[in-house]
């Protein structure tokens, strides 16, 4: 996943607050065997996951243009809040599913976690 138009380019803001650019000479992608993570790993693995997403779901769109289309922000917020809650909603039905699965035998988990 990326976060810029420029597949080999990126962004980021360092501790002293300065903004970089940088460019991948080579595109050689990196990746993770989670079934080799621990339980602190795979919860530190989820996080930068989960942050990479969101940048790239905020670095995506015209900004100005979705403003213009948020009349009130009041009723958006409420609206994102229902979403979000509807989402919370399904991803705890899901993992009730995962568990039920588990617990017939349907799926292996690892007992690690």
């Amino acid at each position: 996943m990326q976060t810029s138009s420029d597949a080999f380019l990126a962004w980021f803001t360092n501790a002293a607050g300065h903004h970089m650019y940088v460019r991948q000479l080579r595109d050689w992608k990196g990746s993770v065997d989670v079934a080799c993570l621990d339980a602190d790993a795979l919860s530190d693995y989820e996080r930068l996951c989960g942050w990479t997403l969101a940048k790239a779901h905020a670095r995506s769109g015209d900004r100005r243009a979705i403003a213009a289309h948020i009349k009130d922000s009041k009723a958006f917020s409420k609206d994102v809040l229902k979403q979000a809650l509807s989402h919370a909603e399904l991803a705890e039905n899901d993992h009730a599913e995962l568990q039920k699965a588990i617990n017939a035998g349907v799926i292996q988990a690892s007992a690690v976690f």
